[in-house]
């Protein structure tokens, strides 16, 4: 996609060839048409080369730095080639452009994409649907008892919690269903899309690893809530919800320092066994009171399962013979349901806070509702090129992968990630899109970001961090009243010292 100097670039300098070819006039004399050729060919090199020297200079004062930015990139020691950098005016010419085309990794930034494109893809009040299922003419007897296994339609909710299961489960039981001989979980809406969660960077027990699964229930983890004992300076480990066979070993130092914030807990997930051992080590400050960390130490389908029995026992329920797999018979009569929130609200989820997991069911979900069931990463990044095509928006080089970022492989261009956003803000879903973007200085990932007065809560935007990849995007509104789009992506093995110059410009951005 040309800049705007660059086509006037090269409107100006396609005149100058024609005025180089001569212009002919229709002259009464060979000599007066001979003497117009000459003056055309003069003034045509004259003029052409005038407008082309301001058409070039406006294309180099596009690609480079204001003054005031130029020291602050300087003194990042990275090298021009490791960034590629759009700021754009909205409704208004293009500031700067330096390598728009290059493909680079654009760490969590990529979940702009798939948000957007689940955004306009599915539509703000698109919800998944949890159901359970009883075969067509099931009945339950006096004591409780379902005739026939309960079917559970997995419905790829990326963020059913479980309270909302526990109300799911207790529908069943205002219906008079008590007894369960059997539940089969139909996970049929996505295809093979488990992924090893210590793949990535060999931290399985970290939530921003987990696998997506079709029936995920509190994103797949265990809460680790340690309690203080003032008395004893000690702390007292509390595992949330108590799934059966997991359980805490080791111990936090107890510190009388005074709160230098979160606490660092270390972990490790060793399973012996039928029995899983969560190993946790540190030190934490009394002062800092009650705190907890998450963890996953089941995989999805165990997770559910545990905690499926967990609260179905709870309630007062019996479970035959546990839970397996399989598809529901297309005559089975529907006997409760949960629907999820909106995924204009889920969105802001997955930006605000860069939830990975939540960003791969979301383009996971596109995928089958564009392509059906069954649906991979792979059918999901296709249906999402595919509406970004379809809006204009140029995606040579770009590999949207997995859809959240957490990848090696994923790239995007700085100049198409830009027409994206200016897709969106001239789109009717520009406000259900930019309120899911952490604001500056207020929330989400830049809360503790730009805080100055000039700069807070002036930009909506998503931030992206990877081992050797950096990346910063979004919309800046300016004293001016104007609003810019942002794109900043950076690969290079420095690249966190960008953060500097990223936040520089954001600020001269809103100040301007």
């Amino acid at each position: 996609m040309l800049t705007v100097c660059q086509t006037r670039l090269a409107y100006f300098c396609n005149r100058r060839h024609m005025f180089k070819t001569g212009v002919s006039f229709t002259m009464s004399s060979y000599g007066q048409g001979y003497t117009a050729r000459r003056m055309g060919r003069s003034a045509g090199r004259w003029i052409s080369g005038l407008l082309c020297g301001a058409a070039m200079h406006l294309a180099a004062a596009a690609q480079s730095l204001p003054p005031e930015l130029q020291k602050a990139f300087q003194s990042t020691r990275l090298p021009e080639s490791a960034m590629s950098l759009v700021i754009q005016e909205i409704n208004g010419p293009v500031l700067v452009s330096i390598n728009p085309s290059e493909p680079r990794n654009p760490a969590s930034v990529m979940k702009m994409v798939t948000t957007w494109t689940g955004l306009s893809g599915l539509g703000p009040e698109y919800r998944w649907r949890t159901s359970f299922y009883a075969r067509d003419g099931a009945s339950v007897d006096a004591q409780g008892s379902l005739r026939g296994p309960l079917y559970l339609k997995a419905g790829g909710d990326p963020f059913l919690t479980m309270a909302e299961l526990w109300s799911l489960l207790r529908e069943l039981r205002l219906r008079g269903i008590k007894n369960l001989p059997e539940v089969i979980v139909d996970r049929s809406v996505f295809g093979a899309v488990a992924t090893n969660p210590g793949e990535f960077d060999d931290a399985p027990d970290r939530p921003y690893n987990a696998s997506p699964d079709a029936m995920m229930v509190s994103l797949g983890a265990v809460r680790l809530l340690f309690a203080p004992d003032t008395a004893a300076r000690k702390w007292i480990p509390v595992i949330d919800p108590p799934l059966a066979g997991v359980r805490i070993s080791g111990d936090i130092a107890w510190s009388s320092a005074v709160c230098p914030g979160s606490p660092s807990v270390g972990t490790q997930v060793i399973h012996t066994g039928s029995d899983i051992v969560i190993q946790v080590s540190g030190t934490a400050a009394g002062s800092c009171g009650e705190f907890s960390v998450y963890r996953l130490a089941l995989s999805q389908p165990e997770n559910f399962s545990a905690l499926f029995q967990l609260l179905w026992k709870e309630l007062g329920g019996t479970l035959g013979k546990g839970l397996s797999s399989g598809r529901v018979p297309a005559s089975a009569q529907v006997v409760a349901w949960h629907d999820s929130e909106s995924l204009a609200d889920t969105i802001r989820h997955i930006n605000k806070q860069s939830n990975n997991v939540m960003a791969r069911t979301l383009l996971l979900t596109l995928g089958a509702e564009k392509a059906g069931g069954g649906a991979t990463s792979k059918v999901g990044a296709t249906a999402a090129e595919a509406i970004l095509r379809s809006q204009g928006v140029d995606t040579r080089g770009w590999n949207i992968d997995n859809g959240a970022g957490l990848s090696r492989e994923g790239r995007l261009t700085a100049n198409g990630l830009a027409a994206m956003l200016n897709v969106a803000w001239r789109s009717p879903l520009m406000p259900e899109f930019i309120s899911s973007l952490a604001i500056s200085g207020v929330d989400g990932t830049v809360k503790r970001r730009l805080r100055d007065d000039q700069v807070r809560g002036m930009a909506h935007l998503k931030t992206g961090t990877l081992r050797n990849a950096r990346a910063l995007a979004g919309y800046v509104l300016g004293a001016s009243g104007k609003r810019y789009i942002v794109v900043s992506l950076v690969n290079d093995e420095r690249s966190s010292a960008i953060r500097p110059f990223d936040d520089a410009l954001i600020t001269w951005l809103a100040e301007h």
